[in-house]
Formats: C-alpha cells, sequence, structure tokens
C-alpha cells in the first residue's frame, strides 16, 4: 500500500511520520509528473485552503486529482484538506476539489488565538486527542456523509464513501486511530 501526500503546503511530514508508524509507504505530490506514480489513497494536509487551491492550479494538479477522487480514489483531508472537498463553504464564494457533500464553515474557531485541543468521540473508536488550528467545521451534510465526530455540538470529522475528513490535525499527536480508519478505507477498496 502506498499513500501519496500532497505536498504543497502543511504539514505534510507529520503525515507522512504516521503512516510509516502503520507501515504504509509514501510519498509526496509536488508536481504533476508525480501523479504518475502508482498510489492507493492520498491525504490533502492543512495550511491556507485558498493557497493550495491556486498552486494545484498553478502546478496543473488540479484536474488530474479532482478526477481520481472522483474515480473512487481514497482520500484524507484534514483542516484546510476538509476545504478543498467541500461542495460549499458558507462564509467563502470560492469552492475547490468539491466532492464531498459537506458544507463547510471556514476558520469557524477564530484566528491562530482560537486554536485549541480537546478529547472527543471518533466513530466507535472512543476518544482520541484533537487538535483544532485555525480550524473549520463542518454546518450541513449531505444525506450520504456519515458524522464521525463532534465537538460542542459543531461536526469536526466525516465520512462520504472513500473520502475522510477531520477539522482538527491527527497528524499533530500521537494517536494513531484516524490514520489507521483511512488506512482502512484504502484496504476496503483495494
Amino acid at each position: 500500500m502506498v499513500v501519496a501526500v500532497l505536498s504543497l503546503q502543511g504539514a505534510v511530514i507529520e503525515h507522512i511520520q504516521m503512516l510509516n508508524k502503520l507501515g504504509v509507504g509514501t510519498f509526496e505530490i509536488r508536481k504533476k509528473a508525480d501523479l504518475d506514480k502508482h498510489f492507493d489513497g492520498l491525504i490533502i494536509p492543512g495550511g491556507e485552503s485558498t493557497v493550495q487551491g491556486k498552486l494545484l492550479h498553478e502546478l496543473d494538479i488540479y484536474d488530474t486529482l479532482k478526477e481520481k477522487i472522483e474515480k473512487g480514489l481514497p482520500v484524507f483531508g484534514t483542516c484546510a484538506g476538509l476545504l478543498l472537498l467541500a461542495k460549499s463553504i458558507d462564509n467563502d464564494n470560492k469552492t475547490h476539489i468539491a466532492t464531498m457533500d459537506i458544507t463547510a464553515m471556514r476558520n469557524a474557531y477564530g484566528r491562530q488565538l482560537g486554536s485549541f485541543y480537546t478529547n472527543s468521540s471518533f466513530d466507535d473508536k472512543g476518544e482520541i486527542p484533537m487538535t483544532f488550528i485555525r480550524a473549520p467545521y463542518i454546518s450541513s451534510v449531505g444525506d450520504n456523509v456519515k458524522v464521525l465526530a463532534t465537538v460542542d455540538g459543531k461536526i469536526v470529522g466525516a465520512r462520504q464513501g472513500n473520502q475522510l475528513v477531520t477539522a482538527f490535525h491527527p497528524e499533530l499527536n500521537d494517536d494513531l486511530t484516524v490514520h489507521k480508519y483511512f488506512v482502512d478505507i484504502i484496504k476496503e477498496n483495494m
């Protein structure tokens, strides 16, 4: 199994380290030619969704990546990755990859000073640590979307088919639950 990590911005190394702990091979997608390599899943890390969206187009990665996701490539978006996958964003008229039937709220917890850490339940896996940094949340989901986690009544984790998103950064803690959950989604599709 090989998981590619979109490496335009964000906690790329931290995601790779989590996958390595699970024995999963990885490589970084930095340019269009990287999309020609074989990969079974994709992680879109945090960062700035507007910048990442712009770079996807400038590097001519956008169309190929969107097509792969639409054809069922398992994808996991954290924070900005959630925003890139959302079909709509409440406080932004621009969308990006827009393959997941969710509506997101950008910077919902405020700017950098609004960042926080908590523990909360994730699906049926028990409580896990959750680090939020200028995080969005999901304000609504479509009928085919499963809510996996909420904090203070706000949706912060969801799955639709092969797409997984979290508003928090599981790669910034030692807990492997969310990455293992994503690896299991990939295994279902192999």
